[in-house]
C-alpha cells in the first residue's frame, strides 16, 4: 500500500486526523481510516530509519571529507 511523496502521506495522515477531530468519521469508516492511518505511519517510520541509517553510513566519510579541506 504505497503513500506517496513523504509530504503527501504526512497530508493523508493530517487528514485522517482531521477528520478524527472534527468527528466526521462514521462508525463503518473508523475501522478503514484507522487502518490507513498506521499504514502510513508504519511506512514513513520506515523510511525515518532507512534515512537515518544512511545519514549513520554517510556521516563518517563526509567528517574525513571535512577534515581533509
Amino acid at each position: 500500500m504505497s503513500t506517496g511523496s513523504w509530504n503527501e502521506a504526512a497530508s493523508e495522515l493530517d487528514a485522517i486526523v482531521a477528520s478524527f477531530d472534527e468527528g466526521e468519521v462514521s462508525v463503518d469508516e473508523l475501522f478503514a481510516k484507522l487502518e490507513r492511518a498506521t499504514a502510513i505511519i508504519e511506512d514513513l517510520e520506515g523510511r525515518l530509519r532507512s534515512t537515518q541509517a544512511k545519514v549513520e553510513e554517510l556521516a563518517p566519510r563526509l567528517s574525513r571529507v571535512i577534515e581533509d579541506a
